[in-house]
C-alpha cells in the first residue's frame, strides 16, 4: 500500500509547499536513509518510498521545517520536525500528517 505525508501550516490556513523530507528506517538499532522528498503545492508527499515496498519496521520522517519559516520570513522554534512510527501491518497504506506552526506542532495517522 505505501506511505505518504502531507504539511499544513495551521497558522496560515494553507499546506506548506517546499519542505524537504528524509524517510529512514531503523535497521541493527541504527537510522538508514531510504528516502527523500519535497512537498508539492499542496503541501503532500507522496514519493519517499519510490518504488520500494513498504516494510515491517520503525520508520522516521524528519521534516526540515527551518528552511520553510525561512523562506515565510518566520522564526520557527523547532528547526526540524521528527516523526518516528511502527509499521506492523506493511499491507496498510500509512499517511502520516503534519499540523505545523513557528511554535508547535502535532501529528496523527491519517488516511
Amino acid at each position: 500500500m505505501g506511505l505518504s505525508t502531507h504539511i499544513l501550516d495551521t497558522a496560515l490556513g494553507r499546506p506548506a509547499a517546499s519542505v524537504g523530507i528524509v524517510l529512514s528506517q531503523m535497521q541493527d538499532g541504527a537510522w538508514q536513509e531510504i528516502g527523500r522528498g519535497e512537498t508539492d503545492s499542496d503541501g503532500r508527499c507522496k514519493t519517499l518510498l519510490a518504488d520500494s515496498p513498504l516494510e515491517a519496521a520503525t520508520y522516521k520522517l524528519r521534516f526540515a521545517t527551518a528552511e520553510y519559516f525561512a523562506a515565510q520570513k518566520l522564526t520557527g522554534l523547532y528547526p526540524f520536525v521528527e516523526i518516528v512510527f511502527d509499521v506492523k501491518d506493511p499491507r496498510q497504506h500509512f499517511h502520516i500528517p503534519l499540523l505545523l506552526t513557528a511554535n508547535g506542532y502535532t501529528t496523527y495517522r491519517g488516511s
